[in-house]
C-alpha cells in the first residue's frame, strides 16, 4: 500500500495493464479493415464509390486495398489472442474489466461504422424483404425471379443464391420488410438498418454471458472475450452482418430468463425465456435447440411425468408463439420447407461434405467408378443422424445432471455444426458463447475455440472468389503478410507505456 501524497490516505498499488500494445494493434488492424472495405468491401454492384475523385480511390486500387483488410484482420486476430492469453492465465496482471471493454469498442467501431465486409448475405436479406414488401412469398420465390435481375440488390447478391427461396424465420423476414418499408432504394441506409439489428443482438449476447458464465463458475471476463468479443463475431455478425447475431442473443438472453425461474410450471420468468427462445428459432431454427435444453434442464431430476410436463408447456408457446411471428410477418409455414437451401451449395466447411468428397476420390482412385454424388449424400445424411442423436444424448445428460444446461447448449449446437450438410465459418459463433460460459466439457470447447481463430481469416474481405483475377489475392495476402511483418516488427521495437508506467511518470 501507497500514501497518497497530501492527505493521510492509502492507495491500492496500481496493476500493470499488459493489454496497452495488443489494444493498440487490434485497433491499428480495425481500422485497416475499415480502410480496406471501401476498395475490397462487400461492396453492392455498381461500386458506389467508383465515381468519386477521393473516396473512389480504394476502388481504383483494389488489389492495395484488399492487402489492407486482410492486413487488419490479420493484426486484430493476433491481438486478440494476446489478450485471451493474459484473461485465461488469471493472477494480479489479468486484464481489468475496463480494459477489456475499450478493446472490444475501439474494435468494434470501424467495423460497423465501415460497408459490409466478408459476404454479401446482406444484399439477400434485403432483397427478402423487398420481396414480401411487395406482397409476393420469398419462400417461394428467390430475389432474381421475385425482382428481376436488373434490381440493384440482385446484382450484389452471390449468382448462387439469386433464385434461392429465403430460408430465415417468420420474425426475421418481418424485420426485413421492415427494413425495406423503412430503406426503400436507399442501400446505404438499408445495410445499416440490419447493422443496428445485428448490434442489437450482440448487445444481448454482451448482457447474457457474464450472467451464463456465473452460473457456470467462469470468469466473466473471459466468457465475454471469447464469446462476444472473438474475432469471428467482429468480423461476420458486425462486418459482415449477419443474422447469427440477433438469433444468439435472443437464445442467450431466453436461456438466462428461464434458468432463473423457479420451480412453477407455469413461471413467469420461463415464458419470457422460452418466448425469447422462439423469437430467435424465428430468425434461424438451430435456435430452437435451447428450448429442448431448457425444458429437460426444468425436469431434472424429475420421472418422465416431469418431462411430459415441461415439454407440453414449451411445445405449447413455441407453437403459439411461432403462428403469432408468422401472422404478423405475413407468411405461411414455407420457411419450414426452405430450410435445406443453405445445404443446396457445397459448402468447404461442411466436414461430412468434404468427407464424401474424398470418399469419392479414392473409389475413382481404386477404380470402382465415379460415385461422388452418391457417397456425399450418404454421409451428409449419416452426419444429420449423428447430429440427431448428439443433441438426444445432450438432452438426456442435461435432463439426468450430468450436464449443466448451458454446456448443454453449446454443445448441441456445436454438433449441429460440425455434423450438419452446411458449414461457414461463423456457425462457429452458434455454440462458442455457451461453451465458453461453462467449466464443462472441455475437449469439446477447446478445439472450437483453436479451430475458430484461424477461420476469422481464411474468406475474403469482398465476400466473394476471384475468378479470371486469382492474382490479385494472390498479390494481396503477400502485400498483407509484408504489412503484419512490418507492424510485428514495430510493436517489437516501440513499446507502448503501461498503466503503471504512466502513473510512476505522472508521480
Amino acid at each position: 500500500m501507497t500514501t497518497t501524497a497530501g492527505s493521510g490516505r492509502t492507495a491500492r498499488p496500481s496493476r500493470t495493464d499488459r493489454t496497452a500494445t495488443p489494444r493498440l494493434l487490434g485497433t491499428t488492424g480495425a481500422l485497416l479493415v475499415a480502410v480496406g472495405a471501401l476498395g475490397a468491401g462487400a461492396l453492392p454492384v455498381p461500386h458506389p464509390l467508383a465515381g468519386l475523385r477521393l473516396l473512389g480511390l480504394p476502388a481504383r486500387t483494389a488489389t492495395l486495398s484488399l492487402a489492407l483488410a486482410w492486413a487488419g484482420a490479420a493484426l486484430l486476430v493476433l491481438a486478440w489472442v494476446r489478450i485471451a492469453v493474459l484473461v485465461r492465465a488469471g493472477g494480479p496482471d489479468a486484464p481489468p474489466r475496463g480494459a477489456l471493454a475499450r478493446a472490444a469498442v475501439l474494435w468494434t467501431l470501424p467495423v460497423a461504422l465501415a460497408p459490409p465486409v466478408f459476404s454479401r448475405d446482406v444484399y439477400s436479406y434485403l432483397a427478402q424483404g423487398a420481396t414480401l414488401a411487395r406482397g409476393l412469398d420469398p419462400y417461394a420465390l428467390g430475389p432474381a425471379p421475385a425482382l428481376g435481375m436488373d434490381d440493384p440488390l440482385v446484382r450484389s447478391i452471390p449468382a448462387v443464391w439469386r433464385d434461392t427461396p429465403s430460408p430465415y424465420g417468420p420474425l426475421f423476414l418481418g424485420l426485413s420488410r421492415g427494413v425495406a418499408a423503412l430503406a426503400g432504394d436507399d442501400l446505404a441506409l438499408g445495410v445499416l438498418a440490419h447493422r443496428a439489428l445485428a448490434l442489437g443482438g450482440i448487445a444481448l449476447i454482451v448482457l447474457a454471458v457474464p450472467a451464463l458464465a456465473r452460473r457456470g463458475g467462469v470468469d466473466p471476463r473471459f466468457a465475454l472475450w471469447c464469446g462476444a468479443a472473438h474475432p469471428l463475431v467482429l468480423f461476420h455478425l458486425v462486418g459482415g452482418v449477419h443474422n447469427e447475431a440477433l438469433m444468439i442473443g435472443l437464445m442467450l438472453a431466453g436461456l438466462e430468463l428461464g434458468l432463473r425461474a423457479g420451480d412453477r410450471l407455469l413461471d413467469p420468468l420461463l415464458l419470457a425465456g422460452a418466448v425469447l427462445i422462439v423469437a430467435a428459432a424465428a430468425v434461424k431454427l438451430p435456435a430452437l435447440v435451447a428450448l429442448g435444453v431448457l425444458g429437460t434442464a426444468r425436469a431434472r431430476g424429475g420421472g418422465p411425468r416431469a418431462v411430459v410436463a415441461q415439454g407440453a408447456v414449451l411445445t405449447a408457446v413455441a407453437g403459439a408463439g411461432t403462428a403469432v411471428l408468422m401472422a404478423v410477418a405475413g407468411v405461411g409455414p414455407g420457411w419450414l420447407g426452405a430450410l435445406g437451401v443453405p445445404a443446396t451449395i457445397d459448402s468447404p466447411f461442411s466436414l461430412t461434405t468434404d468427407a464424401g468428397y474424398v470418399a469419392g476420390a479414392l473409389g475413382v482412385l481404386a477404380g470402382l467408378g465415379d460415385h461422388t454424388a452418391t457417397t456425399v449424400g450418404l454421409l451428409r445424411t449419416a452426419g444429420v443422424v449423428g447430429a440427431v442423436a448428439a443433441v438426444a444424448a445432450t438432452l438426456l445428460a442435461v435432463q439426468r445432471g450430468r450436464l449443466d444446461p448451458v454446456a448443454g447448449v453449446g454443445a448441441a449446437l456445436a454438433a449441429v455444426v460440425v455434423l450438419g450438410p452446411a458449414g461457414q465459418p461463423w456457425y462457429l459463433v452458434w455454440s462458442l458463447p455457451a461453451l465458453v460460459a461453462s467449466t464443462a466439457l472441455p475437449w469439446v470447447r477447446r478445439p472450437l475455440l483453436a479451430v475458430s481463430v484461424p477461420l476469422a481469416l481464411v474468406l475474403a474481405p469482398t465476400g466473394g472468389l476471384f475468378p479470371f483475377r486469382g492474382f490479385q489475392a494472390a498479390l494481396a495476402i503477400a502485400a498483407a503478410a509484408v504489412v503484419v511483418g512490418c507492424a510485428l516488427w514495430l510493436v517489437r521495437r516501440v513499446r507502448v507505456p503501461s498503466r503503471r508506467a504512466q502513473d510512476r511518470v505522472s508521480g
